[in-house]
């Protein structure tokens, strides 16, 4: 155990990652992501979903339409909530819940979590039995409980019995990056202790028809970064943080947010802005509030959706921020596919494991970096110990967020 380290004057105060856990395509829970990560091994396949019929890959969490929702909570059984479900029940995660509860008091724990589609099939299905006569929706549909965006914070809150504050942010695909900002400023204004932080996106019919009208969707596994990249593969995922204040004492792998950087350029409702100011900004207030230079990141995990003004943007101020070809990174959506409003958080818990396990990870399905790309692309894990990373979200609107994890030593 060392004592808890000092920092900069005026920079964010950093918090403890004490548990996270992530489930997605790749694997449920920590080890089996680990392991898909260390073989650069992808989870997307041929897309088989409901009654889909595009020519897509992506990918689906095994399992969730096996899971059982408590009696108590019924008026919540949606595929999202579903997945939440199973992935709390990962790492021992509930128990961490459970003991922290026990510890600060339920009403000093707040949730925040990140969702962009949240229980929105099961209002696809209720519109596939509107009564036929009167055409109204099944009389056990219930909304609030599950396609609104609050449901999944609700569940997850009421699951646990937790009473602090609560919220979920729905900025597209920085929402789950954007809650730790949200958990942050509350634990600053002293309104809680401690937090429960992710997200959670399921797969759905209007995300995947809704992706293909605005022609995103690649034909293949999705190549961030890549010479020929066409497009997007999703994704869904289940990913949940415990962020507590610094003990007096640190383990040396201890993991923590140090900074945290947000930016809403509102260049176009779907377009990013093509000189990357949102995401430049954004990169830049999380490196000052960690209080650290460009060259003390040692790697980042980049948005990099694989299509192709995205990357090609990120790449610009990506370069603009740390050089080219200076910083080593890679896009994990190779692996996991792009889970949306879960990516940020899966993506964090991601940066987190490759800080503790020290590697960087390779960006899956990436074969010929685009030349025209100024980063320095990781086609291979790259073994050695990274005591920064930047974790990067990007969203439609501008909605920008980075996040600086770091080792505690």
């Amino acid at each position: 155990m060392n004592s808890s380290p000092s920092f900069p004057t005026g920079t964010v105060r950093p918090l403890l990652l004490s548990h996270f856990t992530a489930t997605s395509c790749i694997g449920q829970g920590l080890q089996p992501t680990l392991a898909a990560l260390r073989a650069e091994r992808s989870g997307l396949k041929r897309c088989d979903f409901d009654s889909v019929d595009l020519a897509t890959w992506t990918g689906t969490v095994e399992g969730v339409d096996n899971e059982v929702l408590p009696a108590a909570l019924q008026a919540y059984d949606c595929r999202n909530n579903r997945l939440a479900q199973l992935g709390l029940r990962q790492d021992h995660f509930g128990e961490a819940v459970r003991a922290l509860a026990s510890r600060v008091g339920r009403k000093r724990i707040g949730v925040f979590l990140g969702t962009s589609t949240s229980g929105i099939l099961q209002t696809e299905i209720a519109y596939r039995q509107l009564d036929p006569a009167t055409g109204q929706l099944p009389a056990g549909f219930r909304y609030a409980e599950t396609h609104n965006p609050f449901s999944v914070t609700s569940f997850v809150r009421h699951f646990f019995q937790l009473e602090g504050p609560a919220m979920t942010v729905s900025s597209a695909c920085s929402s789950s990056a954007k809650v730790f900002a949200s958990a942050q400023r509350m634990m600053a204004a002293g309104l809680i202790d401690a937090a429960l932080v992710g997200g959670v996106d399921s797969l759905c019919l209007t995300t995947l028809y809704g992706f293909n009208s605005l022609d995103l969707l690649s034909s293949q596994p999705c190549q961030p970064f890549d010479a020929a990249r066409k497009g997007i593969s999703i994704g869904e995922g289940a990913a949940f943080v415990l962020l507590e204040k610094l003990p007096e004492s640190l383990d040396a792998d201890a993991i923590l947010l140090r900074g945290i950087g947000e930016s809403s350029d509102a260049h176009h409702m779907s377009s990013p802005h093509p000189e990357g100011l949102g995401a430049i900004a954004a990169m830049r207030h999380a490196l000052a509030s960690a209080g650290l230079q460009p060259g003390q990141i040692d790697y980042i995990n980049l948005h990099g959706t694989a299509t192709p003004s995205n990357d090609a943007t990120e790449g610009k101020a990506v370069a603009s921020v740390f050089g080219k070809h200076a910083l080593p990174g890679s896009s994990t959506k190779g692996a996991t596919g792009h889970t949306l409003g879960a990516a940020g958080g899966l993506e964090a818990v991601i940066s987190a494991l490759a800080l503790q396990q020290g590697f960087m990870p390779a960006g899956v399905n990436t074969h010929t970096v685009d030349p025209d790309l100024p980063v320095n692309y990781l086609l291979h894990n790259r073994e050695q110990a990274p005591q920064h990373v930047l974790s990067n979200s990007f969203g439609f609107g501008g909605t920008n967020c980075s996040l600086v994890l770091a080792r505690a030593s």
